[in-house]
């Protein structure tokens, strides 16, 4: 780490996408009285408490995720001794090597109105439960089922939440942000285990006249229409996702070239063959098979460029980018 980051300020901490932490500077390691062997790889919610593990998982990791950066998250680390360490926390997602990680920069805090507050609060609370112990006792049980329920009603509302982050409204089909995840995934089993996979790049011809013709409203139906088509022909291991616009994307896992090929000439044939409530509609495909020399980048240009061909060529038909 470069002296100048080790020695800044404020604590300085790289964690992996899985919390576990993967480098810090000495101020961070002088804030919390540990050495670096103490926590190094070590899951960065083993020095918190209870509270603060509840408040970094269900708003730090769904935050992070949903907009790869988190800003001004107030909560306290425990410091090697058992004292309570109050930290200002801002956090972004960057990339190192390929390897998503998450960069934290922690300023420490000191005593402020609102911590002040609550000391006071929990001191007056803790008096009235002594001179009032049964209802004292009462209060903290009811207290403690509410938080309980809301603890899993913020569960379930972020579960819906990152859904909602993946999922196109129109379709229901998966979006683009879920494309850029499932492909990472796909490329990291690629150089794990070799295993082969495909993508087909898909746009309905003449879209744009459909609505100028039809209306927006049409437009709509046909786009819900070919995604409920597309998943019922595609197989159970392919994903069907709306890429955007007229534009959707198949991912065909364990699919080399000639298979890829075979399976999007399937689904061309079976829009084909629709009945439509207008004009036949028909689409163009372009397919890409992923290599040791691609990238996330490359292996989509590839698909799009063969669409591009395929579209250049006379529209409803399927282009390998290895027959170009």
């Amino acid at each position: 780490m470069d002296e100048r980051l080790n020695l800044a300020p404020c604590g300085y901490v790289t964690i992996s996408q899985e919390g576990m932490l993967i480098d810090m500077n000495k101020t961070f390691l002088q804030m919390t009285g540990f050495m670096y062997e103490e926590i190094a790889q070590k899951h960065i919610e083993t020095i918190m408490s209870k509270t603060n593990k509840f408040i970094f998982h269900t708003y730090f990791y769904p935050y992070i995720r949903l907009y790869g950066h988190v800003e001004e998250l107030f909560l306290s680390l425990l410091h090697k001794d058992g004292q309570s360490v109050p930290v200002l926390l801002n956090g972004k997602k960057a990339n190192r090597e390929g390897i998503e990680v998450i960069d934290c920069v922690m300023v420490s805090m000191g005593k402020r109105i609102g911590y002040e507050q609550e000391i006071r609060l929990a001191k007056k609370q803790l008096e009235e439960a002594f001179r009032e112990k049964e209802l004292a006792l009462s209060k903290l049980e009811e207290l403690h089922e509410e938080i309980e329920e809301k603890q899993e009603r913020l569960i379930e509302l972020n579960g819906k939440l990152e859904k909602l982050a993946i999922t196109d409204k129109l379709t229901g089909l998966k979006n683009r942000r879920y494309f850029h995840i499932k492909l990472e995934e796909m490329i990291m089993q690629f150089e794990q285990n070799k295993q082969s996979f495909s993508l087909c790049l898909i746009d309905i011809d003449h879209f744009k006249q459909v609505n100028d013709t039809w209306g927006h409203a049409m437009g709509d139906q046909v786009l819900e229409r070919l995604a409920k088509i597309a998943e019922e022909t595609v197989r159970p291991k392919d994903t069907v996702l709306r890429y955007g616009g007229e534009e959707f994307i198949v991912l065909l896992p364990l699919t080399n070239a000639q298979e890829a090929n075979h399976q999007a000439e399937r689904l061309r044939l079976e829009i084909e063959k629709t009945t439509w409530p207008i004009d036949e509609i028909t689409i163009s495909v372009g397919v890409a098979t992923y290599t040791s020399e691609d990238t996330r980048t490359t292996v989509v240009e590839k698909a799009d460029h063969a669409l591009y061909y395929s579209k250049r060529n006379g529209r409803n038909r399927v282009t390998h980018i290895n027959d170009l």
